[in-house]
């Protein structure tokens, strides 16, 4: 059977239950080979997944390209795009499979943006160092759409709202960013603390969150200083517009690993149910 003639999408899913949608702040890659108190966060948000995702769609902070593009290879490999870290993350593979047939459907089914398929790119440390603790056994086949760099935050939350589509066939939705993400301002030495404006601005976006006010969410840059010393740069905060954009009014979001850590890094994660 050609993929051509092949749609996963019109197949039923044994779960009839929707998909909830993810947004998990990823931080360090080290949280990968770790335990600590994010990693728990991930493993325990697990339980309220109601069963095992037909496949998982992550877009990751990690991935910026001209155009939108998704992995369709059958075997991703495991790309480990960071330095200076120890040999044993540099070690670590997280051997998932991909989907062609479905990220041919996606293409085909997409109207909104032009989506390309991709078989170099793998999976980024913003999706196997989270999804990992999710499915450590790797049984999850895995997709990754990439970021259009050349698109506006406006542009990619409409992308977005063509993904919701997805989550009554059993896929699994995941948005790996974070909400404040300032590299130049890290403080080494406060590993537990953050600076004003960080949790000025983590909270300021959580309201908005709550009560869904995407305009504001999607103009972000208009809302303060704060804001854009949280956010300099927008490939951290767009995977968040994604899962917003995936949102019904009537579902529940629930968040967790609420917590800011050398200075300018927030963990907040959100799963939308």
């Amino acid at each position: 059977m050609s993929l051509n003639s092949l749609n996963i999408l019109n197949q039923p899913f044994k779960n009839s239950h929707k998909m909830p949608a993810l947004f998990l702040g990823h931080g360090s890659p080290l949280n990968a080979i770790e335990d600590n108190e994010f990693t728990q966060g991930w493993k325990k948000i697990k339980e309220k997944i109601p069963q095992k995702p037909r496949a998982i769609l992550c877009i990751s902070a990690h991935w910026e390209t001209n155009g939108t593009w998704v992995t369709s290879m059958k075997t991703p490999r495991t790309l480990h795009d960071f330095y200076g870290f120890p040999k044993d993350l540099y070690e670590f593979s997280y051997p998932a499979h991909g989907d062609p047939e479905l990220a041919l459907n996606i293409q085909q089914k997409f109207t909104s943006a032009s989506i390309g398929l991709n078989e170099n790119w793998g999976l980024d440390h913003g999706c196997w160092s989270v999804i990992k603790h999710l499915y450590p056994e790797a049984d999850v086949p895995i997709l990754q759409m990439s970021l259009d760099y050349s698109k506006n935050s406006k542009e990619h939350f409409f992308i977005a709202k063509e993904l919701s589509f997805l989550r009554e066939k059993g896929i699994l939705i995941i948005g790996s960013g974070n909400i404040v993400h300032n590299l130049q301002k890290l403080k080494w030495n406060s590993p537990t603390e953050g600076y004003d404006w960080a949790y000025e601005a983590n909270n300021t976006l959580k309201e908005l969150i709550v009560n869904e006010n995407y305009s504001s969410l999607i103009e972000y840059q208009k809302l303060g200083k704060e804001i854009l010393y949280s956010i300099p740069t927008p490939e951290h905060y767009l995977p968040l517009l994604y899962i917003m954009a995936v949102k019904n009014k009537q579902e529940k979001l629930e968040f967790f690993n609420d917590k800011i850590v050398l200075g300018s890094l927030s963990m907040t994660s959100f799963i939308i149910l």
